[in-house]
């Protein structure tokens, strides 16, 4: 369902619910407040929906409709959407998304855009890799700060049947681009899928610990184009912290979590002393079963200027057909502002959890949000 709402009333800024100020960050006029009282200053933007992967978790092994070029952001309404996000909301982290963001021939020109604008703030990308080698010199030129890449498996046969692509060489190329570039922590995404890689997560925490990557595991969501998510076929947070202890001794990240959707592990051989150094860190995001929707400091816009305040929402407020019309700043962002009112306590309803039978599965699938 897609909503264009009247101009709200916007709550003046709620700094309480704000981590600290980044240095020479602007202070924002007023805060993206929802009903719960959360403060959204987390902006992802999704650029495209189309992706040269099929990950089992995310889209179809084929027939999926595209979204037209002319109803994606162009590069300028990316741009001015982030700039409004930082100037006005205060938003402290920019990650452009897809689908695949390194399909846009024109990321680097967006980042440009938002560095130009806002020399101070994080921009970071959510990626599979593949290409990022090739691009990676241009993008850190254009001012990005930080990668996600994804990669749920180091087994070659492994990785195949679950992107449906023979592709791991061209993402572990990315990886060590990433890395040779300087944009740390370099982030690795892993889902767990039982059956196919669930064996394999110590596997890849050790290939990921040994290459000074920082890996996070995040539990199925279902956000599926095939709808076949089950809950029994979970693999859990708790059930990815079993796994991996049987190697390692994992102790709580002393850095205090925030609304960060990840819960760090220091990590250390088994039987190490506490004392020791740690190896490295391993996030958990437990999405599904400790959720953490209190503490979500979120806004989503997606590729076709959707805001959606809720991965599992299908409620929708349509922004870029308010840019389009000619709207001023003010008036976008009062359509913005409102459309986050709207947001629901948790997994996209007020009372609905995704452990009740009434639960709906959202339209959309994961490519076609934005992660």
């Amino acid at each position: 369902m897609t909503t264009v709402l009247p101009t709200p009333v916007v709550r003046p800024a709620r700094t309480q619910h704000h981590a600290p100020a980044m240095p020479g960050s602007p202070a924002p006029t007023r805060a993206l407040a929802d009903r719960w009282g959360r403060v959204a200053d987390d902006l992802r933007i999704s650029l495209i929906d189309k992706c040269n992967l099929r990950c089992t978790y995310c889209m179809p092994a084929e027939g999926m409709a595209w979204l037209q070029k002319d109803r994606l952001l162009t590069a300028e309404e990316a741009v001015r959407i982030a700039d409004l996000g930082v100037r006005i909301f205060g938003v402290r982290d920019v990650r452009f998304t897809g689908g695949e963001p390194l399909v846009r021939h024109d990321l680097a020109d967006i980042i440009a855009g938002v560095r130009r604008l806002h020399p101070e703030i994080p921009i970071s990308i959510t990626t599979n890799g593949i290409g990022l080698d090739k691009r990676i010199d241009a993008l850190v030129d254009a001012g990005l700060t930080r990668v996600n890449v994804s990669l749920d498996t180091v087994d070659r046969e492994a990785f195949k049947e679950l992107t449906r692509r023979d592709r791991l060489p061209q993402v572990i190329k990315g990886l060590e681009a990433a890395k040779a570039a300087g944009l740390e922590p370099v982030k690795v995404n892993a889902v767990l899928m039982r059956g196919i890689n669930d064996t394999g997560a110590a596997d890849l925490l050790e290939w990921c610990v040994t290459r000074g990557y920082q890996l996070r595991f995040i539990e199925q969501m279902p956000l599926d184009a095939d709808h076949t998510w089950a809950k029994e076929n979970l693999v859990s947070g708790a059930e990815v912290r079993a796994r991996l202890s049987e190697r390692f001794d994992l102790s709580p990240d002393p850095v205090p979590r925030g609304s960060a959707p990840a819960q760090l592990w220091e990590v250390r051989p088994k039987g190490a002393s506490a004392s020791s150094p740690a190896l490295g860190k391993v996030g958990v995001i437990a999405s599904v079963t400790e959720s953490f929707c209190a503490a979500c400091s979120r806004t989503r816009i997606t590729a076709d200027g959707k805001v959606r305040s809720c991965l599992f929402s299908n409620e929708e407020t349509d922004l870029l057909s308010v840019m389009r019309s000619g709207a001023s700043d003010e008036e976008i962002c009062a359509v913005w502002a409102g459309a986050m009112m709207l947001k629901p306590r948790a997994y996209g309803s007020d009372e609905v959890t995704l452990n009740d039978p009434e639960y709906v599965q959202p339209e959309r699938t994961m490519s076609a949000i934005g992660g």
